[in-house]
């Protein structure tokens, strides 16, 4: 038994130690080729994956390729070895040996290609890693592009136009609720809440661009707010709106009775097609009639004739009559050009062409600014007995007291409402801010001390600090917080630049004489004015005033005597009524005040700007965006610029909001 083991042993060495042949040594060598091969792509595919090329992952590379060369070198050795102690023969070995020099050059290429591969990977995650910054670049710009406005058009509902329901017949009611109007980045109306029903006359008042004529245009459907409510008592209830601006909307070569009647554009082609019908109905002759063409004209006719009636359009001549004689008009001036007129008659006009439109609710901007005393009054005891509810926006203070009944104050973008008049809308706006006031001011103590309390024992009463906080926090962000008050604001103060010394002579008119046609304004009239006079015209609308400004600027010329600055060294600024008018609407409130500078530098003009209310984002606002008050103290800006020793001043407050605060320096 022994001896077979023995035996079979030994022929088992035998067969190791007998030399491989030609063909097992290509199979083996397939077979490490094919292994390292694997080994060379595992590799590859790991360093891509990882997406990095630093160093480190190189030299790791390196290593690994030649341990795996000194192995195959080691493997080819002992091959070779093993060939030679078996005799092999030389052609084996020079073929051995051809292999062992190729194979050696293939792992250098592939060593050479695996090292590259980390540094391209890395480029192409440098090129991915730019991508994605510019990417997330592109989308910040799009996102600081996104303006407030558009946020709150996304987070908030449209708004809406409501109808009340079970609305008894003959009461009328106009609100806005909620109402935010914001422009890009700037809140101009913040939650606004009020309203106007029937006997109501409100008076609108607040600082200049603070949205008062953007709440009327919103009323008058002429506008849609960013968010917010509009609240009808009936579907096809009637707005007027008597704006600032309506003297654009007169056409000035027009007869004034035609301009009255130009308020009925429908009603006046209802008419016009009427006639039209009726002349063609009359060329059809006897002989030559088409009876399905003439009933289709006196169908057409009846239709009309229907609509006519509906509208009364027959009545329009004296319904354009009885609004003149409400408007101070004599039947000899209703042929008279609408330029014939002087700027108070102007608003007669514009206002008597809102009341023809025979409005459920009347919205008035700046009615009394070109009004004379006569006309005011007579326009006060005039809408004291109307029934239109309406809304008043006015600077003029003792008018909003005999007109009003009650008065909504917009500051800040917050409108807020006052039962009364102008006068005891002072008293209660000063009794609530003196209460908000000292409410906040004992809010704010409480909540100084609290904090106090809570670092003096955070570390000795951490459970007690901790209620305390919660509590403090709560409180913040209840309702029962009182938001600070709205600052009002320093004192609207300016200075004349400092001006030549001037003469005790100013002025003379000697002997003046001046007309229109046949109305005669001036009949040899005298005046002097001197060194230290301050001198008011005052006169009914059209008696002359702004005509005498314009005589001693040298402006226009009288038809008989003299008008003119005598003085030496007079410097005069002549503020014309409309000086407004004349700004360039395209321009920024920037840009003028530089257009009109006088060698002030750039600080210099922002500092006059801040005097006149025009601060931070304001003096970028276009001109043509100002309101009406803003325009007016934009104009007088400028006008400070040029130093002067006399004031000529038309209409200077008739647009400049109602302040208790404003202060003014002479020199």
């Amino acid at each position: 038994m022994n001896d077979a083991v023995l035996a079979a042993l030994e022929a088992l060495e035998e067969q190791a130690d007998q030399p491989l042949s030609l063909k097992e040594l290509k199979q083996l060598e397939k077979k490490k080729a094919k292994e390292a091969k694997q080994q060379k792509q595992q590799l590859t595919a790991d360093v891509v994956e990882s997406g990095t090329s630093n160093n480190l992952e190189k030299k790791s590379i390196s290593k690994a390729l030649n341990m795996k060369k000194e192995s195959s070198k080691q493997q080819d050795e002992g091959s070779t070895e093993v060939g030679g102690s078996s005799n092999k023969s030389k052609k084996e070995a020079k073929l051995s040996e051809k292999k062992k020099k190729k194979k050696v050059e293939v792992d250098e290429e592939e060593s050479e290609v695996e090292l590259e591969a980390p540094s391209a990977v890395s480029e192409e995650a440098s090129i991915i890693k730019d991508d994605e910054k510019a990417s997330a670049e592109e989308m910040q710009k799009q996102e600081e592009e996104v303006t407030l406005e558009d946020r709150i058009r996304k987070e908030r509902p449209p708004p809406r136009i409501r109808v009340m329901e079970g609305v008894q017949p003959g009461y009328v009611s106009l609100r806005l609720e909620d109402v935010s109007v914001t422009f890009r980045n700037q809140h101009v109306l913040k939650s606004v809440t009020w309203g106007v029903e029937t006997g109501d006359r409100v008076g609108l008042v607040g600082a200049n661009g603070g949205g008062k004529t953007t709440q009327l245009r919103i009323l008058s459907g002429e506008m849609e707010p960013t968010s917010g409510d509009v609240v009808k008592s009936s579907k096809d209830l009637r707005v007027s709106i008597l704006r600032q601006e309506f003297v654009d909307e007169l056409d000035l070569e027009r007869p004034l009775f035609n301009e009255f009647m130009s308020v009925f554009s429908e009603e006046n082609q209802i008419l016009l097609t009427l006639r039209e019908v009726e002349a063609e109905l009359e060329q059809m002759t006897s002989d030559a009639i088409d009876a399905d063409r003439m009933q289709q004209i006196l169908d057409r006719m009846a239709d009309l004739q229907a609509k006519a009636d509906a509208r009364e359009v027959y009545a329009l001549d004296s319904r354009v009559q009885k609004v003149m004689d409400l408007m101070g008009f004599t039947p000899d001036e209703s042929k008279m050009p609408v330029k014939m007129f002087s700027g108070g008659w102007k608003m007669r006009i514009g206002l008597g062409k809102v009341l023809l439109k025979d409005p459920n609710v009347l919205l008035l901007d700046e009615p009394t600014n070109h009004l004379d005393l006569e006309s005011v009054e007579w326009l006060e005891d005039f809408l004291r007995n109307q029934n239109i509810p309406m809304v008043i926006v006015s600077h003029d203070r003792e008018f909003l007291d005999q007109i009003c009944t009650k008065i909504v104050d917009v500051e800040g973008g917050i409108a807020s409402e006052y039962d009364g008049n102008y006068s005891k809308f002072l008293q209660l706006k000063k009794a609530r801010m003196d209460a908000w006031n000292a409410a906040y001011n004992a809010q704010e103590k409480r909540i100084k001390e609290e904090r106090a309390w809570i670092n003096k024992f955070r570390d000795k009463q951490p459970v007690a600090v901790k209620q305390r906080e919660a509590k403090l926090e709560k409180l913040m962000s209840s309702k029962d917080y009182v938001q600070k008050p709205p600052f009002i604001g320093k004192p609207f103060r300016f200075r004349f630049p400092d001006a030549p010394r001037l003469s005790p002579e100013v002025a003379e008119i000697m002997d003046l004489t001046h007309g229109y046609g046949n109305n005669r304004l001036f009949d040899k009239v005298q005046l002097f004015i001197g060194k230290g006079d301050r001198i008011a015209v005052v006169g009914p609308n059209g008696s002359g005033k702004s005509t005498l400004l314009r005589f001693l600027t040298g402006k226009e010329q009288p038809d008989g005597g003299s008008a003119a600055l005598v003085g030496l060294n007079v410097v005069a600024n002549y503020f014309e009524q409309n000086q407004a008018d004349v700004l360039d609407l395209d321009l920024t409130v920037s840009e003028t005040i530089q257009r009109a500078s006088n060698g002030q530098s750039y600080n210099e003009l922002r500092a006059l700007l801040g005097q006149f209310l025009f601060k931070g984002d304001a003096v970028d606002k276009k001109v043509g965006s100002l309101s009406g008050g803003e325009k007016a103290r934009l104009s007088l800006c400028t006008m400070m610029l040029r130093p002067a020793n006399v004031l000529i001043l038309g209409e200077l407050y008739g647009t400049i909001a109602v302040s208790p605060f404003i202060k003014y320096h002479s020199f």
